[in-house]
């Protein structure tokens, strides 16, 4: 007699999904347990992607299939001590690849991340930390009371015990952690080490918080939706404009900094940083509105922005030129150029922003166009490209900004082209008329080395595109003159290119982009520690301006760097928020005297 199992009452029974990643968990966690790498990298597939951000590696650190799964594991199983993996909510199954979201600990955090499963195994892999055990954040049921009820004669008010904080750092007490750079970088990765209790000062040069916004052209806005942007901790309103005027950022960021209390120093100028090996501490000379003042943190975060130092191109003839010269960093808006010739040398997003906003007060504007450039309108980009993540839509699914982060860093650099080139050949389809106006028009469109399109180009690169907000018809249209080459040189009156072609110029704009970011070490610090650290930024993928070899991740962005107590911050405002956690809890753990041994320390292949 046989009998059929019937679910326990009110218990269902777990789907074929479940049922894989819950016997995919245990197996994986067994391995672990007996210390036995090779059989936990057996559950992986041949072609697969374990990408660790901190949990297990204290770095950011991509490894691919059996070899690098077990080569990791072989190093890290026995100082991590991973345990309790389990599933966060119910798996799902489509084209026959299992998605799971999953939850462990580590021997001294607690960590999160995203598995995918193949007919072989794991294909993807993330692993994050995001909690250190007995350092947690003071949030939700651990919130600060704030008030202290009862009666106490030594009583100091909230604003007696900041004030005290603000005026002893850098005098009777040091920071941990110094920040150079004040933009959305800085002040995000300060409201987190604010959170963790970490000692800490974020400097910048300008006189208020979001000045380095307010001092650009006027018509600049970010060409990013607003759910893809928040900061960490503190979401836009609801009622936040979908793309932010810059003068509107430059505010909210004022208010953060105050709201999130972050030690933020303006006016203050880094004019000197070296590093001790024996005390291992770095002593931060700085102009602080016009006092000198000497910090000797142990930790050093440069948030100077991706882009670098701006690329200024040295020309014969720039010290004869009679009319205005300035890279875009410095163009002060389009008002004072009404009824002049303007040449603006370059074609990517600040070419676009600013030949157009020159076009509305009634300059004569030329785009010199020195290379092809990928373009994807706005609207596009916002349905088809971020839609499903950062939208409206996206939060109506569920899918917080914590998720959306997630899901796309659990797409390993490896692959995520081939994710985005259906994306893009979407675009292309919906736009066609578009591109054809604008490559009748003489203009140099590219999609990518791969046709992966914009985010790869940002992610190889940090160059080459536009997000087009309206520029792009100023030129298919002719409105904004285009020509193609190379600048030669200027002459007192006009810009000279290679082919002999000559633009008579009131204005040259230089919108020739950006450096890599280890040229403020070397500005500020020494070309020898700038070249000791290597190139910043870029993947690896040997594709245009952005050589290989394959680095499987950011190149320095976030995690060590081969100068001990030196680390770099930035890219965009979804970046800044996202990664300022690692980097947070890298530092966090070092102020704490936490064991952090870092597994693939990246190689320096490049020194600029």
């Amino acid at each position: 007699m046989t009998q059929t199992l019937e679910p326990v009452p009110g218990q269902e029974r777990p789907t074929p999904a479940r049922e894989r990643v819950d016997t995919w968990l245990a197996d994986f966690e067994a391995a672990l347990a007996d210390r036995d790498a090779e059989r936990a990298a057996g559950l992986f597939a041949t072609t697969s992607f374990w990408r660790d951000l901190v949990a297990f590696t204290w770095n950011l650190k991509t490894v691919e299939n059996r070899e690098g799964v077990a080569d990791l594991l072989r190093a890290t199983m026995d100082t991590t001590d991973a345990r309790g993996f389990h599933t966060t909510e119910e798996p799902t199954e489509a084209d026959g690849v299992v998605d799971a979201w999953i939850g462990f600990e580590t021997a001294v955090g607690r960590a999160r991340g995203h598995l995918r499963l193949n007919d072989e195994g794991a294909w993807t892999l993330l692993t994050t930390l995001y909690e250190l055990k007995g350092h947690e954040e003071p949030q939700g049921d651990n919130r600060p009371m704030g008030a202290e009820h009862g009666a106490n004669r030594g009583r100091v008010t909230w604003s007696e015990a900041r004030e005290a904080e603000l005026t002893e750092m850098g005098r009777t007490r040091q920071p941990y952690v110094v920040v150079i750079g004040g933009g959305q970088g800085g002040i995000a990765l300060g409201a987190r080490l604010k959170q963790l209790g970490v000692p800490h000062v974020v400097v910048d040069r300008y006189a208020r918080p979001g000045d380095q916004w307010r001092g650009r052209y006027k018509s600049l806005c970010l060409h990013d939706p607003v759910w893809y942007d928040h900061l960490p901790y503190l979401d836009f309103p609801r009622n936040w404009p979908v793309f932010a005027p810059k003068d509107k950022i430059a505010d909210w960021l004022e208010f953060y900094t105050k709201v999130m209390e972050v030690n933020y120093w303006p006016s203050t100028t880094c004019t000197s940083a070296t590093y001790d090996e024996t005390t291992k501490e770095w002593t931060v000379v700085l102009d602080r509105d016009g006092e000198e003042v000497v910090l000797t943190p142990k930790q050093l975060v440069l948030a100077t922005g991706m882009s670098g130092k701006p690329n200024v191109p040295e020309l014969p003839g720039q010290d004869v030129f009679e009319g205005e010269q300035h890279h875009s960093s410095a163009h002060p808006g389009p008002d004072a150029y009404k009824g002049r010739k303007v040449v603006v040398v370059g074609s990517n997003n600040s070419a676009f922003d600013i030949c157009g906003a020159l076009w509305e007060v009634g300059a004569d504007v030329t785009m010199v166009q020195r290379s092809s450039t990928h373009i994807v309108k706005s609207d596009s980009l916002m349905d088809l490209g971020l839609g499903d993540l950062y939208s409206e839509r996206a939060v109506a699914s569920g899918v917080t900004t914590q998720k959306a982060d997630l899901i796309f860093a659990s797409l390993p650099y490896r692959i995520m082209h081939t994710f985005q080139q259906p994306v893009y050949a979407a675009i292309k389809e919906r736009d066609q008329e578009f591109y054809d106006r604008l490559e009748g028009a003489g203009f140099r469109h590219d999609w990518g080395d791969d046709d992966s399109g914009l985010f790869m180009k940002y992610l190889r690169r940090g160059s080459g595109y536009y997000i087009d907000v309206g520029a792009a018809d100023l030129v298919a249209n002719g409105d904004v003159r285009l020509i193609q080459g190379q600048v030669a040189e200027l002459t007192p009156r006009t810009v000279r290119l290679t082919d002999g072609t000559e633009l008579e110029a009131d204005l040259v704009v230089y919108a020739t982009g950006y450096g890599s970011m280890n040229g403020w070490a070397a500005d500020l610090i020494s070309q020898e520690v700038a070249d000791k650290v290597g190139k910043v930024w870029g993947l690896g993928s040997d594709t245009t301006k952005d050589p290989g070899p394959w680095e499987g991740e950011q190149r320095n962005m976030w995690k060590p760097t081969r100068q001990e107590g030196l680390w770099f911050h930035g890219g965009n405002l979804h970046q800044s928020r996202h990664y300022s956690l690692y980097l947070a809890l890298q530092l966090k753990a070092r102020a704490e005297g936490i064991d952090t041994p870092v597994y693939g320390l990246q190689e320096v292949h490049h020194t600029s």
